[in-house]
């Protein structure tokens, strides 16, 4: 058994360093579409304000291409291709651009999200912010860094301590998101929005956000931000359940000081 964890403590570090590789290389290319994203076509996908372009697409072929070269049988989920299915246990999650809207509007929060999933459980998160050269990463047990320095989420007990992240979509009745924020103000709270998920989860994880709520948000926004939130020592709330990965979930992340507050509230 002893001998079987450290195969599979290995295979996560070998993929994790690949993905370290890949997304820098998909953040130069999505980058570069970003400067010259005024020659892109933008197509509506099923919902208002849900948007994608070639930019989507083609990073996501990147970021596949280059883990399943060096990992044939792995399994993926991405975005914008579905679901393909490997023949082991290890299973990639792919956001190629999170936060298209900014993106396609010019304005910087957005980024891309690579996670890795071994039956069931996330075993390592990468979320790349190519605009500001920010490598946010995680290895189940081995802490969250942002590039080479370890971070840890803050040591808040109030949510008037700092700021909130919130997300909301069309998937939701708007009711969710204000009744929200009307009790996070008259809590003496505040919030920003920032367009992008991912990013604002990455920022509970380095200590910038004392949390992030969103009514509904699917896994490929969050699965990278919810092992860093974890290895930062926050709290985060039991997103894979009832078919999270495929369905999509609310999440709840934070400082662990805020934790049962917030939870109240939104209950």
């Amino acid at each position: 058994m002893f001998l079987a964890h450290n195969l599979i403590d290995q295979a996560i570090v070998q993929r994790f360093e690949q993905a370290e590789k890949v997304i820098k290389v998909a953040g130069s290319q999505a980058l570069e579409y970003f400067r010259n994203r005024e020659k892109l076509v933008v197509e509506t996908k099923m919902e208002p304000q849900d948007v994608v372009s070639i930019a989507d697409r083609n990073v996501e072929i990147t970021i596949i291409e280059g883990l399943q070269t060096a990992f044939p049988h792995d399994s993926f989920l991405g975005e914008e291709q579905g679901i393909t299915q490997g023949d082991n246990q290890y299973l990639w999650v792919i956001d190629p651009i999170d936060g298209t809207a900014c993106f396609l509007n010019g304005m910087h929060s957005w980024c891309i999200s690579v996670a890795l999933m071994v039956n069931d459980k996330i075993a390592c998160g990468l979320i790349f912010d190519p605009n500001s050269n920010e490598l946010f990463s995680a290895v189940a047990g081995k802490g969250c860094f942002v590039n080479d320095k370890k971070v840890e989420t803050l040591n808040v007990n109030s949510l008037q301590d700092g700021v909130m992240g919130l997300g909301t979509s069309h998937r939701v009745p708007a009711e969710l998101c204000v009744h929200f924020v009307d009790k996070l103000l008259n809590q003496g709270g505040m919030f920003i929005r920032n367009g992008s998920g991912a990013l604002m989860l990455a920022y509970v994880a380095a200590g910038r956000l004392i949390g992030y709520y969103e009514p509904h948000i699917n896994s490929w926004d969050c699965l990278a931000g919810l092992i860093m939130v974890d290895e930062a020592g926050g709290s985060t709330n039991d997103f894979l359940s009832n078919d999270g990965l495929l369905k999509g979930n609310p999440i709840i992340v934070s400082a662990s000081g805020i934790k049962n507050s917030l939870s109240q509230m939104i209950n």
